[in-house]
Parts: C-alpha cells; structure tokens; sequence
C-alpha cells in the first residue's frame, strides 16, 4: 500500500447520503459518515499514519492491479494479477433514496478468486473524528466492534480476524470460484449491530446493486456519441447527491491539493448554489427531470429561509440539509496529501459576497418548462424580494466565482450573472403571470448590459475581463454565449473567445486566470481547470468551431482516469490534481457533450 497514491488512482463507490474512495491497490483511504460533511473514519489520504483506512487486497508484493467499474453502475472491482493467480475485490455502497437520512451506512466488500489460488489480507484501522479520536477493539467470534465517541464500526467478515493492537487484521486463502466477504457498518453508538451477514446474501446484494444502477440509467435520454464518458458523469453526479434533499456536493473529498505541497487545499463536500444550479441544466440533458426538479426544491427552500431577513438573500454554499454554518477549521495535526497544508475542515468562503449565484439561481429555475418554478406564490414573493434586493445590490465588489481572498473587486462575470438573474426572473413573471416590479428589474438587467460592455472590455485584449478595469482574462466568461449574454458568433463575443485561446489554453486545457497577473491573496500556482475546458467546448462548438471544440473534447477523455472520473485540476504533467471526483467537472462534460453533439448534428444536416 503506497502512502499517497495519486489522487487519481481511485474509484468512487457511495449510498446517495455518503461516499468512499477505494484505490487501486484495494484500500478504503477516504470515507465519512453519516454524511459526506461529517468527520472522516477513513482518511489516509490526508494523513497515512493518523488517517485510518481499510485494506483488503491479495497479500503479495508483486501483483498487477486493474480497475473497472461494473458495466453502467456505480460498483467498483479491483482486479489483481499475479504468477500465483487472480483475484478480484469488488466494492459497493447499498443506494438508499429514501427522503429520511440515516446515520447508518455500510461498505460492501466481496473478495473473490477467479484463477490459481490467492491468499487475501485485510486490514481494518479506523481513526475517528479526523483521526483526533480514540476508539476502543471489541473482538468477537462474529466480528469487531470499534467504539469511538458518538459513533460505532461494524466490521463482518466470513473469516477469522485477529486483534493487531486496536485494529485488526485477517488472511483467506481462495482457490478459484471461491469467494469472501467483508463489510465495514457505521452507525450511531447506541444503534444496533447489523444482522449477521453470509457470504451468499452478500453476493445477492450485489447483483441487487448492479440492477439499481443499471435501471437508474437506462432512463437516461442520452443517445449521444459519448454515451460511455457521459453516463459515468451521470452516475457520478448521482453518487454526490445527498438523497434526502438532492443537494450535490461538489465533491466527496476535502483537504486534497491544487498544488501538491501547496496551500490551496479546500473543503468541498458542501452545496454550492452555483454548481447545483448548473447541475439542473445536464440533468435535464439526460433527462433526469426528479433530480433536476428535487434540486429545485432545496435551491427554492434557501430563498424561502431568508426572505424576511435583513442582507444578502442567498449564500453561496450550504450543508447538504441546507444549513449555512460551515466554520472553517485547520486540522493541524494532520500531514496533509504528500504533505500539502494546512489541511481544512468546513469553508470560509461561505461568508463571501458572491453576486453571480443569484443568476445561476433563476438560470436553474427558469431552464425548463419540465421543471418550472416549483415554489409556489410564497416561493415566489421570496424570490421577488431577492430579485428587489439585487437590483439595489448588483454593483457592489464582490469576491467572484473562484472565491479568491485577495479582496473585493468589480468582477465581469458577477455583473453578467446579475443580468442573466433579472433577465431570467422577468421571463418567469411575464410566463406565470407573476406580481413584480418588472420596471425596476427592466432598468437593472439594461443598465448592466451597458456598464459591461463598457467597463468590462479591454481594448488592449479586444475581450471582455476578469474586472473592470484590468485586462486579465477569465475563463468563467465562457458561459457567455450559454446564457445569451451575447450571441455565440457575435464578434464582441469571438474576440473575447480568440484572446483566451491565446492567453488561457494550453494543449486545448484552459486555465481560469493568471493568478501572476491578477493576485488572489494564495501562494502558489495551479493546473488547468478541467470545467474550463468544458465549457471552452461548449463555446467553441456554439461558435461553429467544430473541428476544434471535437478535437478539444476528445483529448480531454485522455485525462480522465482509468475509471471515467475526474477531479478539479490537470497538473503540468497530466495528473490531476484538487478535490475528487468533482461534480462541477462531470456535469461541464455532459452540457459540452449535448451541445457538441447537437452542433454537429445540424452541420450533418
């Protein structure tokens, strides 16, 4: 077992309340519960010695190992080859889609030989609390019980373990067409223990597994020509939708870096406004019109929590429950991935100004009739104060998109998305016929439609920039033509699109600035933003450039890895780097696949 394997070198397994992430050499080295935002059990990937993790692999030190996703489903098997045999370990998380959360989870282990004879070892250390916590063994004939504070471990197995200190560890040897099982339960200290388990009604759980997902996808309407990159995107996105509200997380890590060694090491297992929103737009791609329509739901419950209170009527991230406090903490004591730190708990930027997610917001609620507003005349008195609030509000320096902590500034792109929140909004009250101040809103949209036309362009770029004033460019631009701020082949808008490409793109990878040129109060640097580079696709294939924008999204399938996922960044060298797998990543993948596919759809004829 490496000490830090790279970030990529993981599947993704999870139940829709939380996840883990098993490498490719068997170990469970990230996973919380109850939540996805709860203390990690599991999590050397942040530290190998005081993380935790659960390993359950062949015990031999010269084992080739594969990974694969079991054919359009979210359970994981780990292959191993060896001169002695094969063996296979597949991994899996019971889907619970219950509206209820639970503070019970499981992960599903089943070993298995398929050729010659492999010996299998398991080993199974926990580290409560972030690895702060202290956890007592009780070992029994039937399993182990760790009991850390508030919250209890499980672990079954259909052969013997042995105490190792407060851990615990087991061999099997598995001749061909024999098999093995394990599994790792969480739950409340005071709930029950799970029912004994067999090794036959584990196996039966997992072809139950494999039918949920396989059904789950088969609704899909994608017909597209990507359909195998597009639906591991989609049960991706699934896999980081907390169930009982359909908010997604950003992604099922925290802590992870956008530079190894660096200080960009962030909290993403929350619900960002902006990337839900977004969310809603490739589901409805695919079809997925509950998802879409749940995620409403959540987004028009946030509006209705502030309507009547004083300041900024959304913030732009939540818990999954929708509960704003997100305290950011520094979890000293831990070493960090291959030693990148400080290691963070929860999110600062939660307290930031960001103007831009009030037009993602109605982009969201307004994307469809499938969807429609889903709130209501009180929803909608709640979203009418918000949008009277803006209209008074939209020219205030705000932190922006990228959420930098190099202080306020008139940037573009919040100006766009405050004009995409009024456009947006009036439509919605002259469709529903809706009581509002449409004069007010009429006056907001135009007013900023001119000041960025006039303030955010550089002359010396012929583009439109980060902020006013500067002449930095921002790959956020890229959505654009998308919400129709401009037109996709409008020459203030093409001129923009051929100075990034000469400012932002690298081998068809797009950077979202150049933190040299524009300080975001962070040391360090970054790689290329992978959502970048999908929507650079999307606007390319709207501009008619579709000999570039196919090419772009096909070399962008070479930096997935070997399971389909991705995470936030793609380093010098082609690793990916940040928080894994990211939602934003996979659902910029299916609103550039579905744009692409329907541009050169047409130029077919």
């Amino acid at each position: 077992m490496d000490r830090y394997p790279p970030i990529a070198d993981h599947g993704l397994v999870g139940d829709l309340q939380t996840a883990a992430l098993v490498s490719s050499q068997g170990a469970v080295d990230w996973f919380c519960s109850p939540r996805f935002d709860s203390p990690s059990i599991f999590a050397a990937l942040l530290d190998h010695d005081r993380g935790g993790y659960f390993l359950l692999a062949p015990d031999s030190s010269d084992s080739t190992c594969k990974q694969l996703y079991y054919p359009d489903t979210g359970v994981l098997v780990t292959r191993f080859m060896s001169p002695e045999g094969v063996g296979e370990v597949v991994d899996w998380m019971t889907a619970n889609t219950s509206h209820t959360p639970t503070d019970r989870h499981t992960l599903l282990r089943v070993v298995r030989a398929v050729r010659g004879t492999v010996r299998f070892v398991l080993e199974c250390r926990p580290r409560f609390d972030y690895g702060r916590a202290a956890h007592e063994l009780d070992l029994r004939p039937e399993g182990a019980v760790f009991r850390g504070p508030g919250i209890t471990g499980h672990l079954q197995a259909s052969f013997p373990l042995e105490r190792d200190g407060d851990d615990v560890r087991g061999t099997v040897t598995l001749g061909v067409g024999e098999s093995a099982m394990a599994a790792f339960t969480a739950c409340d200290a005071d709930g029950p223990a799970p029912a004994p388990r067999t090794v036959e009604e584990t196996t039966a759980q997992l072809w139950e597994a494999v039918d949920f997902w396989q059904q789950w996808l088969h609704t899909s309407r994608y017909r597209g020509r990507w359909a195998e990159m597009v639906n591991r995107s989609a049960i991706t996105l699934k896999l980081l939708t907390f169930a009982p509200t359909g908010a997604p997380v950003a992604a099922a890590t925290m802590g992870l870096p956008e530079q190894v060694g660096g200080e960009r090491n962030w909290d993403y297992r929350y619900t960002w406004v902006r990337d839900g929103s977004l969310s809603v737009r490739a589901l409805l791609d695919l079809g997925f019109i509950e998802e879409a329509t749940q995620f409403t739901h959540w987004l028009g419950d946030r509006m209705r929590d502030r309507a009547e209170i004083p300041g900024e009527r959304l913030q732009i991230m939540y818990r999954v429950d929708g509960d704003p406090y997100l305290t950011e903490e520094i979890l000293e004591h831990l070493e960090g991935y291959r030693g990148s730190r400080p290691v963070r708990a929860g999110n600062a930027a939660a307290d930031q100004l960001q103007l831009d997610i009030y037009g993602e917001a109605m982009y969201a609620l307004t994307e469809s009739l499938e969807v429609g507003v889903q709130t209501g005349y009180h929803g909608w008195k709640g979203l009418a104060r918000a949008m009277d609030w803006l209209a008074d509000n939209w020219d205030r320096p705000d932190e922006g998109i990228w959420e930098t902590r190099g202080g306020r500034k008139d940037f573009t792109y919040s100006r766009v998305m405050c004009w995409v929140a009024f456009d947006r909004a009036l439509r919605l009250a002259f469709d529903l016929s809706r009581p509002a101040n449409t004069e007010l809103w009429t006056t907001a949209r135009d007013t900023i439609l001119d000041e960025v036309m006039d303030k955010g362009w550089s002359q010396r770029e012929q583009a439109l920039v980060q902020h006013y004033g500067g002449d930095v460019l921002d790959a956020s631009l890229l959505l654009i033509p998308r919400v129709r701020f401009l037109s996709p082949k409008s020459p203030g808008w093409l001129s923009t699109l051929d100075a990034m490409e000469r400012k932002l793109v690298s081998d068809s990878l797009v950077y979202r600035y150049d933190p040299a040129a524009s300080p975001d109060g962070l040391r360090g640097s970054e790689g290329t933003f992978s959502l970048c580079t999908y929507l650079y696709v999307d606007a390319l294939a709207r501009a008619g450039r579709l000999r570039t924008a196919r090419y772009t999204f096909e070399k962008m399938h070479t930096y997935a890895n070997h399971v389909g996922l991705f995470a936030e960044e793609i380093g010098p060298s082609g690793e990916q780097l940040g928080n894994f797998p990211q939602a934003f990543t996979h659902l910029s993948l299916i609103m550039a696949a579905s744009t692409l596919d329907e541009a050169l759809e047409k130029q077919r004829g």
